[in-house]
Order: structure tokens, then sequence, then C-alpha cells
């Protein structure tokens, strides 16, 4: 059946109700645009950019010897079994291992600055660039990668980026040896002396998708209600189902279905964790979950959506914190993620933070099936997406930053074909694999990037 809508739709159409505001999906009724030139410029890629923090049992004297994080084989006949990349083998086609890359920018380079090293790595992992060891205002370290990319293509979206993350944050005072926790809060800046916070709480970031419309009091009256936020758009969503086609309103149907089903997760959770009991993370926000997995996987959910409604193209996410000691029973590791980190090489040991590091990288999956199952338009979200995931750390037992784990999982295959791990030459900076991703995904006239030596070719 044809479209019934009149008059085509425009790509940043907007349900509002009280204290609301939807985003559409791609919908048909938006083709004709396309006709007429608004749709044909260059879709650009979608950016996720993930920090796991402090390294991999892999990047280990020991870890190495057993490939515990990158595979022996260079090229396309990479083996993943027994490294803690295996649960991305249905996943090689998308896949690229980036190894032997090293952040140095995360060094020490003054006696003063030694053993700072948790306190520097989050903030040169994007930036690529040495921060200023600072415990006041005069922070300085530099532009981030993410933010370069949404100031060249997010400005055309409601939200240029979005920043979330998973574990506590400090943002004020000195964290140790003399650096803000600003260094350790945020992996985005905007400018070298301005990060930018991240958001912790599914609750927070669910409004900010959803419930930006209306005045102050009709917001806050929308969040003190037991209902959706569907529950405020509903005449405007009939009114609009009543003019779409039939394949419109079922991608419509599926589409607020999955924002209701999400906000139902995040009640659940707030009101679970405001009945009184006893929690695991005791004192933290009621909409974030005491689980890692399934907060974790929330957080993916939303940036599905946003992805998915155009509400922005570019997201940082950083999943972990350096001196966390928390335990993820999932992984069937018992010790605590920074006392796991702290192997001592001795084998056994290695081998457990391994599975740590393992179980972490099992929840990519979880969002690459998500995003290959949305479409958007001809093509599902994953064809159009790159996520960048890795650590400004590599030996985290010893706290060096030389060949650092790297990997980018990318469907869209003309610019990065995956299947593939590269070996970067001895002493390359992984500034280098960044400003090669800069130039296959919009911006090569960026001539160098932190600490970059050139482009690192495959």
């Amino acid at each position: 059946m044809a479209n019934l809508v009149r008059q085509p739709l425009d790509r940043r159409t907007f349900l509002q109700g009280m204290g609301a505001m939807v985003a559409l999906p791609y919908l048909d009724a938006m083709q004709p645009f396309a006709r007429r030139g608004a749709m044909t410029a260059a879709d650009p890629t979608r950016m996720l950019f993930m920090e796991m923090v402090h390294g991999a049992a892999g990047c280990s004297p020991f870890g190495m010897t057993e490939n515990l994080w990158a595979p022996a084989q260079i090229g396309s006949g990479f083996d993943l079994a027994g490294t803690s990349l295996s649960p991305l083998e249905p996943w090689r086609k998308y896949l690229s291992i980036i190894s032997n890359t090293d952040v140095r920018m995360a060094e020490a380079y003054k006696a003063e600055e030694i053993g700072g090293d948790h306190f520097r790595s989050s903030a040169v992992f994007l930036t690529q660039a040495h921060p200023t060891q600072t415990e006041g205002s005069d922070i300085f370290v530099g532009t981030s990668m993410d933010q370069m990319y949404a100031k060249r293509f997010g400005q055309g979206t409601p939200i240029p980026s979005m920043q979330l993350c998973i574990e506590p944050l400090d943002r004020a005072g000195g964290c140790a040896y003399g650096y803000s926790c600003m260094y350790t809060d945020s992996i985005s800046w905007a400018s070298p002396t301005e990060p930018l916070p991240m958001i912790r709480d599914p609750r927070v970031a669910f409004e900010q998708l959803f419930g930006v419309g209306g005045t102050a009091a009709e917001r806050a009256a929308r969040t003190r209600s037991t209902g959706s936020v569907l529950d405020w758009i509903t005449t405007r969503v009939g009114q609009l189902q009543r003019e779409l086609g039939a394949a419109d309103r079922q991608r419509m149907d599926q589409y607020l279905e999955n924002i209701r089903e999400i906000e139902r997760r995040i009640q659940h959770v707030e009101k679970r964790n405001s009945s009184g009991e006893e929690r695991e993370l005791a004192g933290s926000p009621t909409g974030v979950p005491d689980s890692f997995d399934e907060h974790v996987k929330l957080m993916f959910d939303l940036q599905v959506l946003a992805l998915q409604s155009d509400m922005t193209r570019v997201f940082s996410f950083k999943m972990g914190r350096d001196a966390s000691s928390r335990v993820y029973p999932d992984s069937g590791v018992a010790t605590g993620f920074h006392p796991a980190s702290h192997h001592g090489n001795n084998p056994v040991r290695v081998k457990e933070f391994a599975e740590i590091n393992r179980y972490h990288v099992s929840l990519l999956p979880y969002l690459l099936n998500k995003l290959n199952t949305t479409m958007d338009g001809e093509k599902s979200l994953l064809e159009k997406t790159a996520i960048v995931y890795g650590s400004p750390m590599a030996d985290g037992n010893v706290h060096n930053h030389r060949r650092a784990p790297l990997i980018v999982l990318s469907g869209v295959r003309d610019k990065l074909a995956g299947n593939i791990h590269v070996k970067a030459p001895d002493g390359t900076p992984m500034a280098n694999a960044m400003l090669s991703f800069m130039h296959r995904f919009g911006m090569d006239d960026v001539e160098s990037f932190g600490d970059s030596s050139g482009e690192l070719t495959f």
C-alpha cells in the first residue's frame, strides 16, 4: 500500500506532548525528500567510541606469548579461539584488530608524574595528548576524536554527541598524584580545557532523548508519573498513524514499543532500587542497575534508539574505572577488577584477568545484533556504524602503555572491510591508527592527531 501522507515527512519530525518530545525513525513517508535532494547528501557514519580501562591480560608478557588478546596470525586468517576476543568470532567480517600500538602520551613525562597512570589514561584515550598535571582549574589535554567528529558530522542532529559511563564519577577536586578528577571522569573533550560530562544513569539518558519537550513544570510532572512518555504524545501518534502506509505503521509501532520496553526496564530498576532492600552499589542513583550486564545493555539499547531516530550520530562510552574493585559474577571470576589486573604475570592469575576481558567483549555482540536488526532506510544501522573499542593502558599489572588493545567493529564495509588483524611496527603510536580511522570516515583533511607520526596503512 502506498503511503497516505499527502506531504512528505521531514526527517526532523518530532511527536510532541506535554513534557515529551519523541523523534521519528526513518520512514518511507520521508522518501520524497530524497528525490528532491534533502536526503541525497552523504550519510555520515555513526561513530561509537568505547573505553574499557586498564588494559588487557593479553598485553602482559605471559599474555602476549599465549596470545590472550590479539591472535597470533596476521591478516584475515586469524584464529580467535583462546583469545579474549573469541566472543566476536560470529562477527569477524566486521572486526579489525589493531595490535602493537603505543599510547605514549599517557606515560609519565617527569618524575612527579610517575605513578599517576590511573589518573591520566582516560583523558588520553581519545585525545592521544599528554594531560597537564594539575588539581586545579587549569586542566589541559587535547580535543578528543569523538568531538572532532561530532563538530564535523553531528551539528545537523538535535544532540551533536552523547557521553555515557557505567562507573561513578568524582567530578570535583584532585584524585591522586596531583591530577584533577576531570581527567578520569571523561573521555570526551570539546577542547583541551573542556571535558564533557558523562551520563551514568539510564533515566537521565532517556530523559535527554525523549523528555526535552514542554516547560520545566511539565517535564517534572511527567517524570513523577508512573506512566509512559508515550502517554503524553498519544493523540499525535494516532493522527500520524492514520496518515501512514502499512509498512510505516508497522515500523512506528515497533519503534514506539522499543521505547516503551526500555522505559519499563528503567522503571523496574528504579522500583527495585527504591524498595529499601540493600543494594550492591550502595549510594548509586536509583536508575542505575546493580548488575553490570543489565546496565551496559540498557545503555546499548538507548544508543541504538538514538541512532535510529537520528537524535545523535556520535556516542562515547566509558565502560569502567581504572581503580574499580568491582566483581563481575557473569565472568566466572570472583576477584575484583583492579586486583585481578595486578596479576604479577602469574600465568593462572593472568588467565583469570583474561576471562574478565572476555566477559567485557562478550557484551558487544548484543549491541551488534541490535544494530544489525534495526533498519534505517534500506540499510541496517550496523551498515552505517563503526565502533572503536580499546584502552589507553596495556599491561595493567605494571601500568604501562605499550602495545595497548584496540579493535574496530564496522559495518561500513567500503570504508573498513573487516576480517583483518593488523600488527603495527614496533613503536607505532595508537594515534596513527586513529588518524587512519578519521581519514576513512570522512575527515581526510586532518593532517595529524595527538602524537601521530603518520597514517597506519592497512
